[in-house]
């Protein structure tokens, strides 16, 4: 008898399990699946949008056509068109999709959630993936978001259109639109799955007026363009940004008009021999995919983002809410290292008049020297100046809090070749406490980093405010005290340690605070 019992009650508890996989979202039942242990609940591949193929290429993306039977969402939908994966550089296969299968039809996302009832109300963090606006997804392993859901967030990643597919403005595009605009369908995307997760997250334990966007790299710009969006309002009330932000107009981040944008869809359908929209959406993805000159950033359209984020954020348009910003202290984009007497020469041929007081900011005397001043203003005027921007703008125009990071751990390097620093995109598996998911000789200093960056996070979804608990004190940032939280064997605050170098790209590029 007792034996019969103890098989009922197995039974019921695997049904229970069972049962408790199965959920409805808006559009038809999902079925996940569990981590190992059992106390992590993970759907992948839910769609949030229709397929945007055929002609729905190059659109705004549609409602999903609902389902009746149940859907299995076990494993990650396809990732965006993208070129083949491979690693290099720093970047090793963790950071990378899985090679196959990569499809124009990409519009899922992931969840994965500790709560055991629809009733917990969990705080939601958003995470949109980085690679350049060309490469990325939702699949790439540092993105996983078990470790996070253990921790009491409800996490979700998405996919988004990339490069030519999600980006492509054109006359003919902005005459069907309905909305006189073209391109920004990525943007749109990121817009379509915080719908979705406004309407769906609470029946996974999350709730839907507590969500976070957060971004790395090109995620990064993405959450700095869905706060200055009004199409964005009421979907998040928090933001992280990872190395990242569009403020300052430069060679490196120019500020391109749907005129502009238009003009080189133009000329990307002439390289095609495409007259015609028609043409253009009959092409198969993998020779758009192959074309040469496709675009790939965000565009100020006059309808997704109405201005340039600067103008949106001084006359205090932006969405107000509370803020993470920082980079990473060799977030700098990689190339030969400089020789002292050429890197001079690039210098004065640049800056001109400007010059001394580059060179007062990146002293450049020796080859050494040379080598430390390109890869120093590389990653300030790339991902510093934006993030400072950013940090001083939302303080001067917002009420809401900003808090600022400097990331200073050399990530452990598995062999010398690979020894980069605290380089681009290597916070993310901090962040997330995800050491495991990336092949590296950790220290044990670097599970203790990751405990503490992934519970700020954790913290600042949940209340707004990082700080809780035995933390270390991270104070918030105003422009008058310019503190920032120092992420590296030991983690304090101290005054912004780029703060003269800063200061050289403002008056470069003429930013007024």
């Amino acid at each position: 008898m007792k034996q019969v019992i103890f098989l009922l009650l197995i039974i019921l508890s695997l049904s229970a399990v069972g049962q408790s996989l199965v959920v409805k979202t808006a559009n038809g039942r999902i079925e996940g699946t569990t981590n190992k242990s059992g106390d992590v609940r993970i759907y992948k591949g839910i769609p949030f949008a229709a397929p945007p193929v055929a002609n729905l290429r190059w659109k705004a993306p549609q409602p999903v056509t609902n389902w009746n039977d149940v859907r299995k969402c076990q494993a990650f939908g396809p990732s965006p068109m993208q070129a083949k994966p491979a690693p290099f550089m720093y970047w090793s296969s963790e950071f990378l999709i899985p090679e196959q299968p990569i499809s124009e039809d990409c519009l899922y996302l992931n969840v994965w959630t500790g709560a055991k009832s629809a009733t917990e109300k969990r705080p939601v963090i958003v995470f949109i993936p980085g690679g350049g606006f060309r490469s990325g997804g939702g699949a790439c392993p540092i993105y996983d978001g078990e470790s996070m859901a253990k921790k009491g967030v409800v996490f979700v990643n998405i996919n988004y259109r990339l490069g030519v597919f999600g980006f492509l403005a054109h006359p003919e595009l902005s005459d069907e639109s309905g909305y006189h605009a073209s391109g920004n369908y990525a943007l749109l995307d990121m817009i379509a799955a915080l719908q979705w997760v406004r309407k769906n997250i609470a029946t996974l334990g999350g709730d839907p007026n507590n969500v976070t966007i957060a971004g790395q790299s090109a995620g990064a710009f993405a959450v700095n363009f869905l706060t200055a969006s009004p199409l964005a309002k009421g979907l998040f009330q928090k933001a992280i940004a990872e190395s990242g932000g569009s403020f300052v107009t430069s060679p490196i981040r120019p500020n391109l008009t749907l005129q502009g944008a238009e003009q080189q869809g133009v000329s990307f359908a002439k390289a095609l021999n495409a007259s015609s929209l028609a043409e253009l959406r009959a092409l198969s993805a993998d020779a758009i995919q192959q074309a040469k000159g496709g675009p790939s950033s965000p565009i100020v359209d006059g309808y997704v983002t109405p201005e340039p984020i600067m103008d949106s954020y001084a006359k205090a348009h932006q969405r107000d809410v509370p803020l993470i910003v920082g980079w990473n202290k060799d977030d700098k984009l990689m190339g030969p290292p400089a020789k002292a007497d050429a890197f001079q020469e690039q210098v004065k041929k640049r800056f001109g008049d400007k010059r001394d007081a580059f060179l007062a900011a990146y002293p450049a005397q020796n080859d050494a020297e040379a080598a430390q001043a390109q890869g120093n203003s590389n990653r300030d005027e790339s991902f510093g100046i934006q993030d400072y921007t950013w940090a001083n703008m939302q303080a001067k125009t917002g009420k809401a809090p900003v808090y600022m990071y400097n990331f200073n751990r050399q990530v452990p390097a598995a062999t010398p070749a690979s020894e980069f620093g605290a380089f681009h995109s290597g916070e993310i598996v901090y962040a997330y406490n995800n050491l495991h998911t990336l092949n590296r000789p950790w220290e044990p200093i670097d599970q203790h980093i990751a405990d503490v960056m992934s519970s700020y996070w954790v913290n600042f979804a949940k209340t707004g405010n990082p700080n809780g608990g035995n933390l270390p004190n991270w104070p918030t940032y105003t422009p008058a005290t310019e503190q920032v939280i120092i992420i590296d064997k030991t983690i304090n605050s101290a005054p912004l340690p780029t703060k003269p170098q800063l200061a050289f790209w403002e008056m470069y590029y003429g930013v007024k605070k």
